[in-house]
């Protein structure tokens, strides 16, 4: 019996990082197995050989295959017959090493999932796109978000002209978290993220504007022209920015809005995104997923919630589901789309055939280039008071 299409076996999958102490890897993980098409066979998970090696029993992963180093797990699977070694790399560590894990892994020619923002910055990016588009190989961001069922509904809606030109994009990404300076206890996952050497050069807004960003892209399609930003840093003493907002000119003269905050009292995971077009307007929010509400003038507002069997729910919809109506779907599923998004070209590779770079379902490299790129120009605009600047990249996903 097959179990990943017509390669009649799992997809062999490493992780990178996850050890103790890690929320993401265990998402991760937990994501990539949830339909059974791939096997958790291979880990690095720590930057600390003793800690990835004791954290190795966790994941199931047999001492053998429990590795020190990235390095040493890339040298000596590359080296197995190829029905043994891995098929893909899953990194899950700090932003600050994601270049290098993920570049390494594309030079031996295994496939890649790699958490966001893709890079440390933009240059990293660029690179590593360019290194991914001379290669055969698949490569996902997690820009999870994409995957939750009534976003891909919106996304195919809207692509197919049902709310007619988009004019107006309004995404939020709301937390409450870093109200006060976690980071001065050495909460680990508050540690890295407020430290411009291991973040980057932002912190919220690389953190999660990026996904309010990206959600936008993803759902409607429209390009990105200029864009104008403030953040600010209103915890005193803290290195990078724990709020802010920006404003985004598309191509075809409408605008959007990103606005981002760790530090809104009550607040936990609250991506919020409204959408404006000429016929009609849409709104969905990941804190209560299974229900969109669309609206039109003079009609009554319609709720739509994730039903793989209505007849309302268009292709993409319904595929992202897996459970009948009113059972909630939510996190690792929509997490555990993107994996299998992403397997679904992995077979085809391993099948022979050619693997579409630009035009995925799921998030691929050149999403990752462009959330790098916005936060760039965010940094960069908030800098100059709020000056427009570019914010169209060469490699933007068209």
């Amino acid at each position: 019996m097959s179990t990943n299409g017509d390669l009649n076996r799992k997809l062999r999958m490493a992780l990178v990082g996850g050890g103790a102490g890690s929320f993401i890897g265990r998402v991760h993980c937990t994501a990539a197995v949830l339909d059974n098409r791939a096997a958790l066979v291979a880990g690095a998970l720590s930057s600390n050989p003793e800690r990835a090696k004791a954290s190795a029993p966790a994941y199931d992963i047999a001492e053998s295959r429990a590795y020190g180093s990235y390095q040493e797990m890339l040298d000596t699977e590359s080296a197995l017959p190829e029905d043994e070694r891995i098929d893909f790399v899953s990194v899950a560590t700090p932003n600050h090493t994601h270049f290098e894990i993920a570049k390494a892994a594309v030079e031996k020619g295994f496939n890649v999932i790699c958490d966001k923002p893709m890079t440390f910055d933009l240059a990293q990016a660029e690179e590593l796109a360019a290194v991914v588009d001379n290669s055969d190989v698949v490569f996902a961001v997690s820009h999870n978000y994409t995957g939750y069922p009534l976003v891909r509904q919106a996304r195919e809606m809207i692509l197919n002209g049902e709310l007619g030109e988009i004019q107006a994009v309004r995404a939020c990404y709301i937390q409450g978290w870093l109200r006060t300076r976690l980071e001065e206890d050495d909460q680990k996952q508050a540690a890295w993220r407020t430290d411009p050497s291991k973040s980057g050069a932002a912190g919220c807004f690389g953190d999660i504007a990026t996904h309010a960003y990206n959600l936008g892209r993803y759902m409607t399609g429209l390009l990105p022209d200029q864009i104008s930003c403030h953040l600010r840093t209103f915890e005193e003493g803290r290195q990078l920015d724990d709020y802010g907002t920006a404003v985004i000119q598309y191509e075809n003269g409408g605008l959007g809005t990103v606005t981002a905050s760790q530090i809104s009292h009550g607040r936990e995971n609250d991506l919020f995104i409204e959408i404006d077009g000429t016929k009609g307007a849409l709104q969905w929010r990941q804190e209560n997923p299974n229900e969109m509400i669309v609206r039109k003038n003079g009609e009554p507002h319609k709720i739509y919630t994730r039903d793989p069997n209505a007849p309302f729910m268009n292709a993409s919809g319904a595929a992202a589901c897996r459970l009948p109506s009113g059972h909630p779907e939510a996190f690792f599923e929509a997490f555990a789309n993107v994996y299998r998004s992403a397997y679904d070209a992995m077979t085809d590779r391993a099948l022979g055939n050619a693997v579409e770079k630009m035009d995925t379902i799921y998030p691929n490299v050149h999403d990752g280039v462009e959330g790098m790129y916005f936060i760039q120009q965010c940094v960069a605009s908030s800098a100059d008071n709020g000056a427009w600047l570019p914010l169209k990249h060469d490699r933007a996903r068209r």
